[in-house]
């Protein structure tokens, strides 16, 4: 029977090994192991060589099997001690877009069992341990914690058994660390307690046996903190229906030697509240902004695409494939010897950080006049024109409105343009003033006016009023409608 390579198994081709096969006058003889394949013409007896052949097979599979079974050893010795049943869990924080407080963490916990200590670490993202009185009471919060959303779409849980058998808690800090068996006033937060950048959250109660995390409760284990707000006063195109949006977006075309973190921060904050900048090391003049929410993307894709700045080019605005930036640990340094990344979730200059706030601010696209409040009360129009030259960016013309009380000014400022006036507002929003017999300096604060000429600002501004409000110890002019 002549030989056919591309036979089955019960064929030629899938003959085994130690097996003869005779045809056409040849035997072939095939035997384990690599290079032990031997042709031979006629018939003959097994001799010496077949022999030792088969002696150093077997020795080879004793070899093998003696490595395989060394292999199996050694991963059920390397085998992570994390799976094995603990009293304390490692919660893994995916997408952290809203503050992980242990108040956060205590109130999803403790209705799984007795929460003893809680520790949160922010190394590697977001991860936290927490310690219960029990190996049940960690088990049944494992069991329904895991995968589960504490808002949602975000703050994606992952837990683990932890290695430790006892957590240390070295002092109660309701950002890092709190010990419950030391304090019987755990740090829950009330109705009106700040909780920066976006308010308290609202707890929603565990679900019965059957409930396996965010499946079964889409909407996330607790509401959303308030103070992400769409505002009032403009229009905003949000996505298509079905298209799911994030809060991060990408900014092009900043020039690289002069742009900073601070900088974009100052201008886009107009927008929405904002959580994180990053400046990309491979792409130079390119940054990723992490917003409130992507409604603030929104907005500043309306209102900021194609914007020329200063005498450079024009900027660009797009949503961002990334729901989230990450912490970065050790930034690059920018030209200007700035960290390229930095997190602005606990800022004050956030202007969006509750309803009450948020509704105060006036959605406007970029105009060659600004607003500036929040300055000291003996500011001249020649003083704040100082100010603006100094910083490279100077106006054409300034009008203070009339004072109200002696605490702060505030008024108009018109620059020759509109890329003049956004570059205005990314160098000097937020600059500080020196006031004369004040302790600390004024921040003074720009926006986009919504008039096209000076005059008309002047009287939609005595029209609208102008107020003075304390906020988080600074005075600051707020326009109302």
């Amino acid at each position: 029977m002549p030989y056919n390579g591309a036979s089955n198994g019960s064929g030629v081709g899938g003959a085994v090994a130690g097996s003869s096969v005779s045809g056409g006058g040849a035997t072939i003889v095939v035997s384990e192991g690599p290079q032990n394949k031997k042709i031979r013409t006629g018939v003959q007896q097994p001799g010496e060589n077949d022999v030792n052949m088969h002696a150093r097979s077997t020795q080879n599979q004793s070899q093998q099997q003696a490595l395989m079974n060394k292999s199996n050893d050694d991963l059920r010795r390397k085998r992570p001690e994390t799976t094995r049943p603990n009293h304390i869990l490692l919660f893994t924080i995916i997408n952290p877009f809203y503050p992980i407080t242990v108040d956060v963490l205590h109130k999803i916990c403790n209705p799984h069992g007795q929460v003893l200590r809680i520790v949160i670490f922010k190394k590697n993202g977001v991860q936290a341990m927490v310690e219960f009185d029990s190996l049940d009471a960690a088990t049944r919060a494992r069991e329904n914690l895991n995968g589960a959303d504490i808002y949602a779409g975000c703050c994606t849980l992952k837990i683990d058994f932890a290695k430790p058998e006892k957590l240390n808690v070295y002092k109660n800090e309701t950002d890092t660390s709190w010990d419950y068996t030391l304090s019987t006033e755990p740090p829950l937060l009330g109705p009106g307690t700040a909780f920066p950048p976006f308010g308290a959250p609202e707890y929603h109660p565990t679900q019965p046996d059957n409930w396996k995390g965010a499946a079964i409760h889409p909407t996330g284990l607790m509401k959303e903190p308030t103070g992400v707000v769409a505002g009032r006063n403009a229009p905003v195109a949000f996505a298509q229906q079905g298209q799911a949006q994030g809060a991060v977006m990408m900014v092009y075309g900043m020039d690289h030697d002069t742009s900073n973190t601070d900088k974009l921060f100052n201008l886009v904050c107009l927008y929405g509240n904002v959580a994180r900048i990053k400046f990309l090391k491979t792409k130079e003049g390119t940054a990723m902004v992490q917003m409130g929410d992507s409604v603030a993307v929104e907005r500043c894709v309306q209102h900021l695409n194609n914007i020329p700045v200063g005498t450079g080019g024009k900027i660009q605005i797009a949503f961002s494939k990334q729901n989230f930036l990450s912490e970065v640990i050790n930034p690059f340094l920018l030209p200007d010897h700035t960290p390229s990344f930095k997190e602005y979730t606990g800022s004050k200059n956030n202007r969006f950080l509750s309803p009450a706030q948020a509704s105060k601010n006036r959605i406007q696209p970029p105009s060659k006049i600004l607003h500036f409040f929040n300055t000291p009360p003996g500011l001249t129009e020649d003083q704040l024109i100082g100010i603006f030259n100094i910083k490279e960016v100077p106006a054409t013309s300034v009008r203070l409105f009339p004072l109200k009380t002696e605490r702060s000014s505030s008024g108009l400022i018109e620059f020759p343009n509109i890329s003049q006036a956004v570059l205005a507002i990314m160098k000097c929003n937020h600059l500080p003033i020196e006031g004369k017999g004040t302790k600390f300096p004024f921040i003074m604060k720009l926006c986009f006016s919504s008039s096209k000429s000076m005059n008309g600002a002047w009287n939609n501004a005595a029209n609208e009023g102008m107020i003075e409000k304390e906020n988080d110890g600074d005075i600051k002019v707020e326009i109302y409608n």
